[in-house]
């Protein structure tokens, strides 16, 4: 096995971004760290092979971004996002994985993912994508967004132009109290919206709903004035 970064490293330039790298096949593993390591905005502040190891590690060196494989040894990339953003919720976790299907798309973003990403994504895009996750953004794989759109009409058009407001301040990662603010409602007025909307587009979590505006935004450029 080659040597793991468990420790903080030298940062030359204050603004890189940090990143944890997951993957328990050293291969794959060592390829997305060169990959990373070779983009001057990020840098690699440590790698790990399993759930408990990436805990023990984040808690270490604090990343900014941590790219989770989804399946480890000693439990699941969901778990281990899951866990991350429970003790680090400033941090943004990519999940790249060979796993193509909504199931698991939807359930790395119910974790908090803020990407998920197929492992036949070219190298380059690896360090595209961690740069977007660190600045905000949130992305689903070319592939993944294309069959979701394929396979899901449009379900905003049921919505009254309040519920598609509310609908694109969700996907801007807003809480209830925070959408109210927005739009000048009452918190339970926003959450009766919410309810609402998560009925007429066929979704039973908040989550899912956040992920529709991603995708869509993503590949069509939705906004609620759409």
């Amino acid at each position: 096995m080659g040597a793991w970064r468990g420790y903080p490293v030298a940062v030359t330039d204050a603004a890189q971004i940090r990143v944890l790298v997951v993957d328990d096949h050293e291969i794959v593993r060592r390829g997305v760290v060169d990959v990373v390591d070779a983009d001057p905005a990020l840098t690699v502040v440590a790698e790990a092979g399993s759930v408990l190891d990436a805990v023990r590690r984040a808690a270490a060196v604090r990343p900014d971004v941590a790219v989770v494989d989804l399946k480890l040894p000693d439990g699941t990339g969901i778990e281990l996002v899951r866990k991350l953003r429970e003790e680090h919720p400033a941090l943004r976790c990519v999940v790249l994985t060979s796993f193509d299907d909504d199931e698991a798309v939807a359930a790395a973003l119910d974790a908090g993912a803020a990407a998920f990403v197929l492992k036949t994504v070219r190298g380059t895009e690896i360090a595209e994508i961690v740069r977007a996750v660190a600045a905000g953004r949130n992305m689903l794989d070319e592939r993944a967004l294309a069959r979701r759109k394929a396979s899901h009409a449009d379900p905003t058009d049921a919505l009254t132009p309040t519920e598609k407001k509310v609908l694109e301040l969700i996907g801007d990662g807003l809480s209830n109290r925070e959408i109210g603010d927005n739009l000048g409602l009452a918190e339970k007025t926003v959450k009766n919206h919410v309810t609402g909307l998560l009925a007429k587009m066929g979704f039973r979590r908040r989550t899912q709903a956040a992920a529709w505006v991603a995708a869509h935004r993503q590949g069509t450029g939705w906004n609620a004035g759409n």
